[in-house]
């Protein structure tokens, strides 16, 4: 389809490397060579249009600027008159604005595949990486994670809903920043027909093909944000699985439930597997009428479901429920901690949640990702009042900033306040008084004999820290274990004095 004319990306080690697979270049080309053409004739009649329009605002300002308005009523309905003119080309501009399409129509008749078909993938990418060693599959030990989001490309209907995927985006980046993943946000409909909640399939298969050397694609709404910014998914439990998706087995098999898994954070495995699993979920994407009947077959099969379109999270379900041979052996269903968090249960509790508990849990204690299902901030509804999501996203935002704010010496005011304040003093030896004050404070600083030098060094200390700690004080194990490969960061996350004189004195 549309976003497949491109070639994916290739990467060229010292001793050469396979191309990935492309599409149809000729046919890519033939669509280059008729498009600019179109493109420039629709430039060129936009261009007109705000020529016009301005000729129109400057009649408007001149009119106001130098007196010629009399103010009699004649005067006054040729300037409103004026004024629905200007309106009536800018929402002309808006709607012609889009460049002129120059693919073919699509036969509804004919089932929707993504083009092209790919078969030996896993072959491939493996000769690739061998090819390729200065593009690891893994980094420390660590498989590669890209983290995927995006949102429409269009400015949102509710002009404040851009504030909060902006906040969204800030969000995503700082936990990805602070756990060493890449991220991309995606704003292009790289499929004209998977628009809307289907737009993430062709993004993900494409970033896939591009990415040879990432292990792991993990996609998560833009209404979405992470409120652990500690906690890290434990990849090592995902092994010898394809698909890591937040749900109910229960809900899934025995209730055939709607809501039995949530497509808003999942992590795809960079393989065969997965590409041939968005082959066939793709198939009831396609706008119109595609969608429409796949939507009433979803609404008939599944419990609890409205009547509408068919959304990606419904498909996949029906997919998993009908063909479950085929592909639950290699799917991980994954409750255990929040890879997604319904909003409406949590953000009322974070202030609990401080007093309590501390971050790195990822579960109800201390929610790894706050979904804000229904909310649809950049959109003109919701299911949900417009100033309740927005107050609530202003709370998870700032809940999961003051995680990152406190490495700084900083935290909000309140979690519905943007504006900040200091929490600590400035010294001339920060990092010592880091990690006096949260690592382990005097009592192994001074009493036990161990330095800066000692914290910064081989992690050998830290281990044996880590299960002294296990073994005293079971729920600080997490963070002590962490301490020595992810830095400064998890220092601030601990409490004062996490294992008191738990070290015995230097010897």
């Amino acid at each position: 389809m549309g976003q497949e004319g491109f070639m994916t990306l290739k990467r060229t080690g010292t001793t050469g490397s396979p191309t990935l697979p492309t599409a149809n270049t000729s046919v890519a080309a033939a669509s280059r060579l008729r498009g600019p053409r179109s493109r420039q004739i629709a430039k060129t009649v936009n261009n007109i249009k705000i020529t016009i329009l301005c000729g129109f605002v400057t009649i408007l300002v001149l009119r106001g600027t130098i007196g010629l308005n009399l103010g009699t009523p004649e005067a006054d309905a040729e300037k409103q008159n004026l004024m629905e003119e200007a309106n009536r080309i800018i929402a002309e501009i808006r709607s012609d604005g889009a460049e002129p399409d120059d693919e073919p129509p699509r036969n509804p008749n004919v089932t929707f595949t993504f083009e092209p078909r790919i078969s030996s993938w896993d072959s491939v990418r493996q000769d690739w990486l061998s090819k390729n060693p200065e593009f690891p599959s893994s980094v420390n030990g660590k498989p590669r994670i890209l983290v995927v989001s995006g949102s429409p490309p269009n400015p949102c209907d509710n002009p404040i809903g851009d504030h909060y995927l902006l906040k969204s985006i800030k969000n995503k980046i700082d936990y990805c920043r602070l756990h060493g993943i890449e991220i991309v946000y995606n704003m292009a409909h790289l499929d004209k027909e998977l628009s809307g909640y289907w737009a993430k399939l062709p993004l993900i298969r494409r970033l896939m093909l591009s990415h040879p050397e990432i292990e792991w694609i993990w996609w998560i709404d833009s209404d979405a944000l992470f409120t652990d910014m500690v906690f890290e998914i434990p990849m090592k439990k995902y092994e010898n699985y394809n698909l890591v998706i937040h749900g109910y087995p229960d809900l899934l098999f025995e209730k055939k439930s709607w809501i039995a898994l949530n497509t808003g954070s999942m992590l795809f495995r960079n393989c065969q597997w997965t590409l041939d699993l968005l082959d066939a979920w793709a198939p009831m994407g396609p706008r119109g009428p595609t969608r429409d009947e796949a939507g009433r077959i979803l609404t008939g099969y599944l419990s609890g479901r409205p009547a509408f379109e068919a959304d990606d999270q419904s498909a996949l379900i029906y997919l998993l429920i009908t063909q479950k041979d085929t592909w639950m052996n290699k799917v991980f269903v994954e409750n255990s901690y929040y890879l997604h968090g319904f909003w409406t249960g949590l953000v009322d509790k974070y202030e609990q949640m401080v007093e309590k508990y501390h971050p790195g849990l990822g579960d109800e204690r201390w929610p790894f990702v706050t979904h804000f299902v229904g909310c649809k901030p950049c959109g003109s509804y919701g299911d949900y009042p417009v100033e309740k999501c927005l107050k609530s996203m202003e709370r998870a935002f700032n809940f999961a900033d003051n995680q990152v704010l406190k490495l700084y010496g900083f935290r909000h005011r309140g979690l519905v306040s943007p504006n900040i304040k200091r929490i600590r003093n400035e010294t001339t030896t920060p990092l010592e008084s880091l990690l006096v004050t949260y690592v382990t404070c005097q009592h192994l600083r001074v009493s036990n004999g161990y330095g800066l030098e000692d914290w910064l060094s081989l992690p050998e200390k830290i281990e044996f820290h880590a299960e002294f700690c296990s073994a005293h004080l079971g729920s600080l194990y997490y963070y002590c274990s962490q301490v020595h490969f992810v830095g400064l960061f998890w220092l601030l996350q601990l409490p004062e004095d996490p294992c008191q004189d738990a070290l015995p004195p230097k010897s």
